[in-house]
């Protein structure tokens, strides 16, 4: 829902500028907005919680770069 209202309220000039919106926008929400569902922490946060507790989980560490993992 509220990638759907980002795209709704903005006007792109092209299609790398709806990109960087995009990528700002996934930035901001995974490292700054923390979420009721997850406690009040971050989903960054609380990732990094849940692999401190259960390792076996993961593939890779969680690491603080926005962005795909590649």
């Amino acid at each position: 829902g509220r990638i759907a209202d980002v795209l709704k309220t903005h006007r792109f000039n092209s299609r790398e500028d709806m990109e960087q919106t995009l990528q700002r926008y996934v930035a901001l929400y995974n490292h700054q907005l923390p979420q009721s569902a997850l406690g009040s922490k971050t989903p960054m946060q609380a990732m990094k919680e849940w692999y401190q507790e259960h390792p076996n989980l993961f593939h890779k560490r969680p690491y603080d770069r926005p962005g795909c993992d590649t």
